[in-house]
């Protein structure tokens, strides 16, 4: 598992729908025009996260994207590994016979992303916010905010 600049993109704008959990749908324009993330690269993410059953689109005038799940039974790491393609929570293999350094390397990085997933899958999207909002200036600072949105970009 690695911590992309995809998987910090995906968590952002999970973040951005989990502080409009009980509100209004959120567009992908609204989150990358407030991210300055790509439309596209938005797009592409979310048809992962939706294809993993993390968010719901609402079709239509005043449609958007809603978390399939409430966010405290959201985890990090499903997000994560929803947008990761080739890396999911059991990629980490054991090399029975460490015979050159690559295969050494390759079972040393195997066992720290076990451990970055275990870490991860202990922090609900609920936590991430929470923590966000706690530590954040009360300063409205996103277009967002007509929604309830506030989520400075990381």
């Amino acid at each position: 598992m690695k911590l992309s600049t995809k998987a910090r993109y995906a968590i952002t704008a999970m973040m951005e729908l989990a502080l409009n959990e009980n509100k209004k749908p959120v567009t992908l324009a609204d989150i990358s025009e407030y991210q300055k993330i790509s439309l596209s690269y938005l797009e592409q993410l979310f048809a992962k996260l939706r294809a993993k059953g993390l968010v719901r689109g609402v079709r239509g005038p005043g449609g958007g994207y809603h978390l399939a799940k409430p966010a405290s039974e959201l985890d990090v790491a499903s997000i994560v590994a929803a947008i990761n393609d080739e890396i999911s929570k059991h990629d980490a293999t054991t090399v029975t016979e460490q015979g050159s350094e690559k295969e050494v390397l390759d079972t040393m990085w195997g066992i720290l992303s076990k451990k970055m997933y275990k870490y991860l899958e202990g922090i609900s999207l609920r936590e991430l916010v929470d923590e966000y909002n706690s530590s954040a200036s009360s300063e409205p600072s996103s277009p967002l905010e007509s929604h309830g949105t506030h989520l400075s970009s990381f």
